[in-house]
């Protein structure tokens, strides 16, 4: 039979095992946060890592661990804030690429551009950090930034046509008209029916001003895919541009029997009948347009020249007001805005109109990559 006092000693030792219980299982060391991380434990491994940046607050290395187990559990945000722990303890810590994929992974790519940078500065010949560093400029829109870097990176990895493709894009949208064009024709040599190589090439030439090239590949894309989003409104803008109106007014149509509510078509289906003086489809098919899309410039301006005309003055003043908002730095608006406060009788705001036109001088050429569509592809993330 147990004494009464054994027992109570026996309950004491039992009741302080269960209290130091916790610090047992949170006193983890490296050695096993990096066995368990060795043996694909990494819940365990990513808890045992907390252990000891609990136990050692000031253990840079630990919390750049923490987030290299936290990555690989693709749990990105934490891990960046790890990564970021580690830094502000030891800048010298080589983390940056892994601070930049994190951020990057979640599609924070301006705050990957920082680190990338950082990497770069530090090893200019470092592929990876180039090319996700192109890769988060494109993600932020900045297009020329996004080419240079790109146009390195893709020249070391001449095969990988997905980040050919996304130069491609970013030369386009800088406005860098021939290295668009040689990337796309690079492109079609292994994709020779793509569609949407052919379409993009088109839009390149086009802003060369070598418009009978763009519509030959227009046509290209719209034979190989008739059904390629903004094909038939692309060429339908060429035979515009080129004054062949019966056949852009074909091509529009087209485009709209795909997509109803393609502003853009909808509007220079209404500049046509204005052309042809068919002024009430004129004004249905404008009106129309900008209901559907809201910064069709073309629509505004064609608005107002028919408003002026039928001496609704008012009307004319707003919608060339909008079309002016639309881009400021297109001269036209401006001087029939001018024109209508000249008939109004209000001499002082068409003096000042006509003031912009001069110093406007020559209009830029309207673009034709952004009335296509308003923004590039998103990125496929590695």
């Amino acid at each position: 039979m147990i004494e009464r006092s054994s027992m109570r000693n026996w309950k004491f030792h039992l009741s302080s095992i269960v209290l130091l219980l916790p610090s047992l299982i949170t006193a983890q060391t490296p050695t096993q946060a990096i066995a368990l991380e060795q043996e694909g434990r990494l819940a365990e491994a990513a808890e045992a890592w907390r252990g000891v940046t609990r136990k050692n607050p000031g253990d840079a290395a630990a919390f750049a661990s923490l987030g290299v187990v936290l990555s690989k559990e693709q749990k990105y945000n934490e891990a960046a804030q790890a990564y970021k722990k580690a830094l502000a303890l030891n800048p010298k810590l080589p983390i940056q690429l892994n601070l930049g994929l994190a951020e990057f992974k979640q599609g924070h790519f301006a705050d990957a551009i920082t680190p990338f940078n950082k990497v770069l500065t530090q090893d200019p010949n470092n592929l990876q950090a180039r090319t996700l560093l192109g890769l988060s400029f494109y993600g932020v829109k900045k297009f020329v930034d996004a080419a240079n870097h790109l146009q390195i990176a893709s020249q070391a990895q001449p095969d990988n046509a997905e980040l050919r493709h996304v130069l491609a894009q970013s030369c386009l949208w800088a406005k860098q008209y021939d290295c668009a064009q040689e990337q796309f024709r690079q492109i079609l040599q292994k994709e020779p029916d793509s569609a949407a190589a052919h379409l993009l090439l088109g839009q390149a030439l086009d802003g060369l001003d070598r418009t009978p090239e763009a519509i030959t590949e227009f046509e290209t894309a719209a034979r190989s895919n008739p059904k390629e989003p903004n094909v038939h409104f692309g060429l339908g803008y060429l035979y515009w541009k080129s004054q062949r109106y019966d056949e852009a007014k074909n091509e529009f149509q087209a485009e709209l029997a795909l997509d109803s509510k393609n502003g853009q078509a909808m509007a220079y289906l209404g500049d046509i009948e204005f052309k042809h003086n068919n002024l009430e489809n004129a004004v249905s098919l404008l009106e129309k347009a900008i209901r559907l899309k809201n910064d069709v410039r073309i629509a505004y301006i064609d608005l107002g020249r028919i408003y002026s005309q039928q001496k609704k003055y008012p009307e004319a003043v707003k919608v060339l007001q909008r079309a002016i908002a639309s881009d400021p730095q297109q001269s036209d608006a401006h001087y029939r805005l001018a024109n209508v406060y000249k008939a109004m009788g209000n001499t002082a705001k068409a003096q000042e109109e006509f003031a912009k036109v001069r110093e406007l001088q020559e209009s830029p050429q309207e673009d034709m990559v952004r009335k296509m569509t308003s923004s590039p592809p998103a990125l496929n993330q590695p």
